[in-house]
C-alpha cells in the first residue's frame, strides 16, 4: 500500500524517481525499492516525502489511492465531454444562425434591387429647388447610389458564406 502510494503521487505529481530521490537526499535505488516494496522508508523520511509530495503522511500509510485517482480521472474525463459536446453544439448553432441570417441578407439585398429596377430610381426626376424635400432627396439618393454600389460585393459575399455554412453530410 505505501510502495503503491509512493509510485502513484510521484507520478501524479510529474516527477521521476531521479527527481524524487534529488530532493529527498537519496539515490533513485532507494525510491526504486520503496516503490517495489522491498524497503520501507523510516519516520522521519516519510514525513520528508510527505513534504516533498505536499500530502499528509496518513494519506501515504492510508488507502490505496491509486483507485481514488482512477475514479477522480473518470469524473474529469466524462466533465470534459460533457463540456466538449456543449462547445460542439453550441458552434453547430452559431453557425445555423449565420447561414440563416446570410440567407436573409440575400433575399434583402434581391427585394432591394427588385424595388428599385420597379420604382425606376425616382430620384432622377425629382426637383432639388424645392428646400423643405431637397435634403431628404439627397439622403435618399445618397443612401441608394451607396446601395446600387456596395450591395453586389455584399451579395457575393453572403453567397459565398452560405456555401461555407451550409450542413455537410
Amino acid at each position: 500500500m505505501l510502495n503503491e502510494n509512493i509510485k502513484a503521487i510521484r507520478k501524479s505529481k510529474g516527477l521521476s524517481q531521479q527527481e524524487l530521490a534529488v530532493k529527498l537526499s537519496v539515490v533513485r535505488q532507494t525510491i526504486s525499492k520503496w516503490e517495489q516494496g522491498l524497503s520501507v522508508p523510516d519516520s522521519d523520511m516519510l514525513i520528508s516525502i510527505s513534504e516533498v509530495f505536499e500530502t499528509p503522511v496518513s494519506t501515504l500509510l492510508g488507502e490505496n489511492i491509486m483507485e481514488s485517482q482512477m475514479d477522480d480521472l473518470k469524473v474529469i474525463s466524462e466533465k470534459l465531454e460533457v463540456i466538449n459536446l456543449q462547445l460542439a453544439q453550441r458552434k453547430i448553432t452559431r453557425k445555423r444562425i449565420l447561414h440563416w441570417l446570410l440567407i436573409s441578407l440575400c433575399v434583402v439585398i434581391t427585394a432591394t434591387f427588385a424595388i428599385l429596377l420597379t420604382l425606376e430610381s425616382p430620384y432622377l426626376g425629382w426637383d432639388y429647388s424645392d428646400p423643405e424635400t431637397a435634403v431628404l432627396k439627397v439622403a435618399f439618393h445618397s443612401l441608394e447610389w451607396l446601395f446600387v454600389r456596395t450591395a453586389p460585393l455584399v451579395l457575393m459575399g453572403a453567397i459565398i458564406g452560405i456555401f461555407l455554412t451550409r450542413k455537410k453530410g
